[in-house]
């Protein structure tokens, strides 16, 4: 096979599976370069799922092909049940932490098998650090993702960027959305902060291959008064100026294509409130809603009907998946049947793509069993049923 002929070959192939070529043909006249050049691509030249070749109307039209796929596989899931996520869950548990050196998670040693999302959150990329706000370490955040993709799994982002105009936390309520949009005075200071994100968010990738596909859910919790963006902090139309700005600079100025945009208020009662702060259809690809249980078992199954509801109605109306964002309950004390009979019994048949449980941080801040822990027979109970997803039922979606 001639040097021309190899070239038209692996173009048409990489470009049919969503690659970009970028390859540097006359490298191929060394051997060895040839051969594993050769054998990589001949990889990809398989044919492409159904999934694959579906079109999607995205908030970005120049989205890649593995961002459509990803969105495609997200409304398949909830023909078969609902997937598992959970946060953090291979960057540290209770008694652990990644060093880079290993590969696991509680939820792992308790079931057997991974969660089939995995939420990250890049609080403090905007401040250029080497770790987020949690301490996770970029780098290996960056890895870990990698690694989830690979195997099949959904990664969904948060970010809990600091207050820009007081330098404090996220849960600094100065008002300064007004100051970072276009025409404010830390306008500029807000845009090199997305500059860090879209680094990041682009930054996702091998040497070869796409981009990892992402949901990224930013600003979440803006119906609520304790984030710099929420309800106390700014209007409702500063919020919606905010996530528009944001999109448009993420993705037209700063050319970030892997992305589905995830909108998720907190807790609410009816559907003009999940709507207050929505941007508009054109940006936003998933819908969700955080839930947390606070108080009794019966007022939070009440409150997963009531707003779940809400949310699928939405869903049908606007023609978008939707899911439980960020859920759980700390420390999953006294209940020892809270996964069967608490959690499932009120989203099972729901429509949600997934339940995100927050994050195993230490002993009395953790929202998955670990082993031994009073719920963990019954998480394996719930991890057997035929509509829940772990990662190897998910892996079967393509």
């Amino acid at each position: 096979m001639n040097l021309m002929m190899l070239k038209k070959i692996l173009t048409l192939c990489l470009s049919s599976n969503g690659f970009l070529v970028n390859v540097d043909f006359s490298l191929l006249r060394n051997n060895l370069v040839f051969i594993f050049i050769y054998s990589l691509f001949l990889m990809s030249c398989k044919p492409t799922s159904d999934l694959m070749k579906k079109e999607a109307f995205l908030v970005d039209i120049k989205a890649k092909q593995q961002t459509k796929y990803l969105y495609h596989r997200i409304k398949e899931i909830s023909k078969l049940g609902y997937a598992f996520g959970h946060q953090d869950a291979t960057a540290y548990g209770i008694g652990w932490k990644n060093d880079g050196t290993m590969y696991k998670s509680d939820v792992q040693e308790v079931s057997g098998q991974y969660p089939a999302v995995y939420g990250f959150d890049i609080g403090h990329i905007e401040l250029d650090h080497e770790h987020n706000l949690d301490t996770v370490n970029f780098k290996l955040m960056k890895k870990l993702i990698k690694k989830a993709h690979k195997s099949g799994g959904i990664v969904t982002i948060s970010w809990h960027p600091d207050n820009p105009l007081s330098n404090k936390s996220s849960w600094d309520t100065t008002s300064t959305v007004k100051q970072i949009l276009r025409g404010g005075i830390l306008h500029d200071k807000y845009k090199n902060w997305l500059k860090r994100v879209a680094n990041f968010m682009n930054g996702l990738k091998k040497f070869i291959g796409p981009q990892v596909p992402i949901v990224f859910r930013p600003f979440h919790e803006m119906n609520g008064d304790w984030f710099w963006w929420g309800a106390a902090s700014c209007t409702e139309e500063e919020y919606k100026r905010l996530w528009r700005e944001t999109v448009y600079i993420l993705k037209d100025e700063y050319k970030v294509h892997n992305l589905l945009y995830l909108y998720s208020p907190n807790t609410l009662n009816t559907e003009s409130e999940f709507l207050k702060y929505y941007p508009g259809d054109e940006y936003v690809d998933m819908l969700g809603v955080d839930i947390y249980q606070y108080g009794t078992e019966a007022e939070y199954m009440n409150t997963l009907k009531r707003d779940i509801a809400v949310l699928k109605k939405v869903g049908a109306e606007k023609d978008k998946p939707f899911a439980l964002s960020e859920t759980g309950f700390s420390m999953l004390k006294g209940v020892p049947q809270w996964w069967t009979k608490v959690l499932d019994k009120s989203v099972s048949d729901s429509g949600i793509a997934w339940a995100l449980f927050w994050r195993n941080a230490w002993m009395n801040h953790f929202y998955v069993p670990y082993k031994g822990q009073e719920t963990s027979k019954d998480f394996l109970n719930f991890k057997n049923l035929p509509h829940v997803l772990f990662l190897d039922e998910i892996q079967k979606i393509k």
